[in-house]
């Protein structure tokens, strides 16, 4: 049996995921409070034929709190831009902020490829070590679980850019049509 690649967090600068061309642009307020209203504004540029519209709001609630939240330490006088496209077939956005950008990703991979491990073997005693990642920056609330679940849903791609403080994601959707799989 085939081993399942291990998904990851990678900067990769120069990704064509990075290409705003034939995107909209959003630039929001550092505001926590109206992240979901955020999210909204733009999951409404989304089409109907999305099956699955609630999981994708909540992927940009999660990128865009990220951003707000550990970019931009929720200083007001900063803001957060937003890249974003949707099709039937798609979903592609960028989000950037204006943070020092994601300085622990490195460490964050190697807890997340420890936790993996963990459940591949089933060890759930040593996963407890592996429940939430956390660094001197992190408060109660804080707990990497957004990126674990952002590693599994956009399935077609997440970078960051060179500073770090922008990431590209893509999701390819799965079709039924008389039957059959497009996409």
């Amino acid at each position: 049996m085939a081993e399942e690649a291990i998904k990851e967090l990678r900067v990769v600068p120069d990704s064509p995921l990075f290409n705003t061309d034939n995107m909209f642009y959003k630039k929001f307020a550092s505001d926590l409070r109206q992240i979901r209203y955020f999210a909204l504004v733009i999951v409404q540029k989304a089409p109907a034929e999305i099956q699955e519209i609630n999981l994708l709001e909540q992927q940009i609630s999660e990128l865009l709190q990220n951003a707000v939240k550990h970019g931009n330490g929720m200083d007001p006088k900063k803001s957060v831009e937003v890249w974003y496209s949707f099709s039937p077939q798609h979903a592609h956005l960028i989000v950037q902020d204006e943070g020092e950008g994601f300085k622990e990703l490195e460490q964050w991979n190697e807890f997340n490829r420890k936790r993996l491990a963990c459940l591949r073997e089933q060890n759930f005693e040593e996963l407890a070590n592996y429940v939430a990642f956390t660094t001197e920056r992190s408060t109660d609330m804080d707990g990497g679980n957004a990126m674990f679940a952002a590693t599994e849903y956009w399935n077609r791609g997440l970078v960051f850019n060179e500073r770090r403080n922008g990431i590209a994601v893509y999701r390819s959707f799965q079709l039924k049509e008389y039957g059959r799989r497009i996409g």
